[in-house]
């Protein structure tokens, strides 16, 4: 959604890099791309105004020309700015204090409103709470059953007492119904089931019009919403504003919630609903599936604008995905030295997928903005491919890809409907992932980064140089070839004060001289000393 943005930013910032003191020309010169940019991204012209003079009042005081950076400082500038004008700080529903809490959702037909409510229903759900969905949209032909269909793959139980028009009634059919006794009821139902919260799904229309403010207003007088949600699908540019405030003044609203966020049109009803309504964005859905649903955080935002990535929200959306006991379980597989196997990649690349959009993902890691050519050009089906050839496979060559011959290899790209180079390819790149996880795992570090150090846990050990053999540390000394320095080696190593030779316990060495009498040994221990 906001590529086209975070480029022209990034550019404009490159401009300023390596230079020790900003001119009043370098910022008049980043003030005037920063308005291009925020122009072309179809930010509504009152906020840019109000946004570039505040850039403008921070940039040309001490605050840029006494930083030690100015390129950077004037960077942090903008982040901040950013997350003043799409809210400043998350915000998060409020809740009733008598259950249930009523919250109605408004906006435009078309832009999400029926799909949003049962991604809503499906979030508060995993929150803890018990949500009711209540269909008083009675005007859009088959609105009501969307919403049950919605509802059934949230997990999430729909309020429809009226059906209202059917496909082919027409907006005219006779079976509409009362919306706002639909609405009345369904609260009164949430109370006696004791369902705490309720979502109402409201009527759209394809513009505003006074039939359907009154409508709306009637639903929000009738059910006293402790939430009233606005809507709004971000891909309709500047319309967005003139929409947004037609609502404000006809229904009211305390919220924002983004829709289609995930499109590719240039993202300024985010960064312009926020600064003209006043009302903060809290939700946004960042994709047509149910799970693609995300608590809106102003400072996330403004940093993968700001092409600085956004790892919290992938971490969080790690933690979701990925088993706890399972991951316990690799790694004290991995800790004992067992071989990373195709089962246990299969396993990972089933929890990554959990996670959603390997593109996505890759986007919230910082500086990803200048492969995002190669991040477009990514199939994403590759990864069910190389499913395929594993699931392919047996239990033991799965564990043990090296029992993998010809005629097995053939049998496993028949069977994954792919070609034999492709099985080929995969398992000489999973060879190479196992051999640096056992590099790891002995101490080695990473490849190419000889500087760092093994994992806590594991076994210490220098990088070994070429094809690695043995990591095992050597023991002492490496012995002369000369049998004259050798014997040389062995009379120096048995001197007492000359250097220990490795192997004894405790890093003591095999050859010393010990007097029995200095050990302090028990009664009758003698014995078993030899001697």
């Amino acid at each position: 959604m906001f590529a086209t943005l975070s480029d022209r930013l990034t550019a404009t910032f490159k401009s300023l890099r390596g230079k020790g003191r900003l001119s009043e020309a370098d910022v008049d010169a980043t003030i005037r791309e920063i308005r291009r940019a925020l122009l072309d991204a179809d930010v509504a012209l009152p906020v840019v105004r109000q946004f570039t003079a505040r850039i403008r009042e921070r940039t040309v005081g001490t605050e840029v020309s006494q930083a030690l950076n100015p390129a950077q400082q004037v960077v942090k500038i903008v982040n901040e700015e950013l997350i003043g004008i799409l809210g400043g700080e998350t915000r998060r529903l409020r809740l009733a204090k008598n259950p249930p809490t009523v919250i109605m959702l408004a906006g435009l037909q078309g832009a999400g409103k029926t799909t949003l409510a049962g991604k809503l229903g499906r979030w508060l759900r995993e929150q803890g709470h018990t949500p009711l969905l209540v269909a008083s949209d009675l005007q859009r032909p088959n609105a009501v059953t969307q919403l049950e269909v919605v509802g059934q793959r949230a997990g999430v139980p729909v309020f429809a007492p009226e059906r209202g028009v059917s496909e082919g009634q027409g907006v005219s059919g006779t079976s509409q119904g009362d919306p706002v006794q639909v609405a009345r009821d369904g609260v009164a139902f949430a109370r006696d089931k004791h369902h705490d919260v309720v979502i109402i799904d409201t009527a759209g229309r394809l513009g505003v019009d006074g039939e359907l403010m009154q409508q709306a207003a009637d639903i929000k007088a009738a059910t006293s919403p402790d939430e009233v949600l606005f809507v709004v699908d971000a891909m309709i540019g500047q319309d967005a504003v003139n929409t947004a405030m037609a609502f404000m003044e006809g229904v009211g609203f305390t919220g924002v919630v983004l829709s289609k966020l995930d499109g590719d049109a240039r993202g300024g009803a985010a960064l312009s609903v926020v600064g003209v309504t006043g009302q903060p964005v809290m939700f946004a859905s960042t994709g047509e599936k149910l799970e693609e649903f995300e608590l809106f955080h102003p400072d996330r935002m403004a940093s993968r604008i700001l092409d600085m990535g956004d790892i919290l929200t992938l971490i969080e959306q790690a933690e979701k995905a990925f088993d706890a006991d399972q991951a316990e379980k690799m790694a004290a597989k991995f800790a004992d030295g067992d071989d990373f196997t195709l089962e246990d990649f299969l396993a990972q690349m089933a929890a990554l997928k959990n996670m959603g959009s390997l593109k996505k993902m890759l986007g919230m890691l910082p500086g990803m903005g200048e492969l995002r050519e190669q991040l477009d050009n990514f199939d994403e089906r590759e990864m069910d491919r190389v499913e395929a050839i594993i699931k392919s496979m047996t239990p033991l060559e799965r564990r043990q890809p090296r029992v993998l011959n010809g005629s097995r290899r053939l049998r496993v790209a028949k069977g994954s409907g792919t070609q034999v180079s492709e099985v080929n390819t995969l398992i000489e790149r999973f060879g190479e992932a196992q051999k640096m996880m056992r590099q790891m795992r002995n101490g080695g570090g990473l490849p190419g980064m000889p500087g760092m150090p093994g994992l806590p846990g594991m076994p210490g050990g220098k990088k070994s140089k070429g094809k690695a053999k043995n990591t095992a540390p050597r023991k002492g000394k490496a012995k002369s070839g000369n049998p004259a320095k050798r014997a040389q080696q062995l009379a120096e190593g048995n001197k007492p004060g000359g250097p220990a030779q490795s192997g004894g316990a405790f890093g003591m060495g095999g050859q010393q001289n010990v007097d029995p009498a200095n050990l302090q040994l028990p009664p009758g221990f003698e014995k078993f000393l030899g001697r």
